[in-house]
C-alpha cells in the first residue's frame, strides 16, 4: 500500500511541471484575450478636428455617458443665425428730396444667414438683409434688400483646454469684412431706386455663448452702399453710408 502511495506522489511530483507549464500559458492566453476585449470595448470612432489649422476648439459638449463629469467634444462646421438691427441715424447719410436733408428715424434691418466654421478664429457666412427706412419730416419712405459674404475672425476661441478640464468662454468678440448686393425701392415717383452694392460692409461686435451651441451676437454693422443715390430727385450715382446695431441669435451645428 505504501509503495502504490509513493508511486501516487511521485507521478504527481512529475507531472506537476507540465500542469505548470499548461497553466502558465492558459493564464497569458486569458489576460492577452480580456486585454483585446477591454480594448475592443473601449475603441470609439473620435471626431476629427474642426477643418483648418486651427481648428480645434470649434465644439459642441455631450455626455461621455460613464461619468456625467466627463465631456466628449464634437466639431460644429455650421451655423444658422437671424436678428434684427436699429439704423442709427446720426451714422447714416440723410435722404434727399429737392435739396433738403432728411435723416433716418425708427428704421430697421432684418438679417438670416448660414455660416461655416472654417477654424477656431475664422468662419465665413452668406446673409440676406431687409431694411425698412423711415425718415424724419417726410412721409415717404424707403427699403432695400441685399445678399451678401462676410469673412469673420473671432478674437478668442470658444473653448479653451487647461489640462484635463475643458472649458467654455462666454464672452468672443470679434470682427468682420465683406460686401453684398442689392436695390433700393423709394415711395411715390422721383425715387432713385436700383441696383447698389455695400462694399466695403464691415462689423465688430462680441458674441456671449448661451449654451454649447446657441449664442447672441451684437455687433456694429457699416455699409458703404454704391448706387443709385439716397432719396427722391438726386443723382443717379453717389455713395451712401448706413450704419446699424444688429442683436442675433447664432446656433451651432
Amino acid at each position: 500500500m505504501k509503495k502504490i502511495s509513493y508511486l501516487g506522489i511521485l507521478s504527481v511530483l512529475i507531472a506537476m511541471p507540465a500542469f505548470a507549464s499548461y497553466s502558465d500559458e492558459q493564464f497569458r492566453d486569458e489576460v492577452t484575450e480580456g486585454l483585446d476585449l477591454v480594448a475592443a470595448r473601449e475603441k470609439v470612432d473620435l471626431p476629427g478636428d474642426a477643418p483648418g489649422a486651427l481648428g480645434l476648439d470649434v465644439y459642441q459638449t455631450d455626455d461621455a455617458g460613464y461619468n456625467e463629469d466627463v465631456q466628449m467634444f464634437i466639431p460644429t462646421r455650421m451655423y444658422v443665425r437671424a436678428g434684427a438691427g436699429y439704423t442709427l441715424p446720426f451714422a447714416t447719410d440723410s435722404a434727399g428730396v429737392g435739396g433738403e436733408k432728411y435723416s433716418s428715424k425708427n428704421s430697421w434691418t432684418t438679417q438670416i444667414g448660414l455660416g461655416w466654421n472654417l477654424s477656431s478664429y475664422v468662419r465665413t457666412e452668406i446673409d440676406f438683409q431687409e431694411s425698412t427706412l423711415d425718415f424724419d419730416g417726410i412721409s415717404n419712405g424707403a427699403s432695400y434688400q441685399t445678399f451678401g459674404g462676410m469673412l469673420y475672425f473671432d478674437f478668442a476661441r470658444r473653448y479653451v483646454q487647461m489640462g484635463d478640464i475643458t472649458y467654455r468662454r462666454h464672452f468672443v468678440p470679434f470682427m468682420g469684412v465683406g460686401a453684398a448686393v442689392g436695390a433700393y425701392a423709394f415711395d411715390g415717383t422721383g425715387g432713385a431706386d436700383g441696383f447698389v452694392i455695400a462694399a466695403p460692409r464691415a462689423a465688430i461686435g462680441f458674441n456671449v455663448m448661451l449654451t454649447d451651441l446657441i449664442g447672441i451676437d451684437i455687433m456694429y454693422q457699416y455699409q458703404m452702399m454704391i448706387g443709385n443715390g439716397f432719396g427722391w430727385d438726386v443723382r443717379a450715382g453717389g455713395v451712401d453710408n448706413i450704419s446699424n446695431i444688429m442683436a442675433s441669435f447664432r446656433v451651432n451645428f
